[in-house]
């Protein structure tokens, strides 16, 4: 689950950088009504993406959590659960937030009420936090799946 999650930020970062590469190219008038599309369709996937990866950690913390109080087992897994969610979230939380605005702001560069160079800053400051929360989400993912394979192997032997 966690590395399809993964594939489907990764392609919400490719959609990102076709939005950027079009907005760079735009003329007036030229392509402007695809460049919204490819952005909005792009957004939505990233926030798609980073919002199902919290709830699939806070799924497999809930459940580490409950087997190590059935199990007697160490409490360390669950501490390494909130470690997870502690290292990840913010980086998530800000490609979000950075991804929204730079979306959002570009309407005001439509209707020329913003400079076309914040938006731009915007665009270049969330790709730049999207690639680095999902290089942390692949660790945390790849961890996490670790964990749980090691809580399992401590039930079952």
């Amino acid at each position: 689950m966690g590395r399809a999650l993964l594939i489907i930020g990764w392609m919400s970062t490719a959609g990102f950088v076709a939005t950027g590469v079009i907005g760079f190219q735009i003329r007036p008038e030229e392509a402007l009504g695809l460049h919204m599309l490819l952005g909005l369709a792009s957004s939505l996937l990233l926030l798609f993406s980073h919002c199902w990866i919290m709830f699939y950690l806070i799924g497999t913390g809930k459940a580490i959590k409950v087997a190590v109080a059935e199990h007697d087992l160490d409490g360390d897994a669950v501490q390494l659960t909130k470690d997870f969610k502690n290292l990840s979230y913010p980086w998530m939380m800000l490609a979000m937030g950075l991804a929204m605005a730079a979306f959002i702001i570009g309407a005001g560069v439509h209707t020329r009420v913003v400079p076309v160079f914040v938006h731009q800053a915007l665009y270049l400051l969330a790709i730049a936090a999207q690639l680095k929360t999902l290089i942390i989400e692949h660790q945390v993912l790849a961890r996490n799946e670790r964990l749980m394979g090691d809580v399992s192997a401590r039930i079952s032997g």
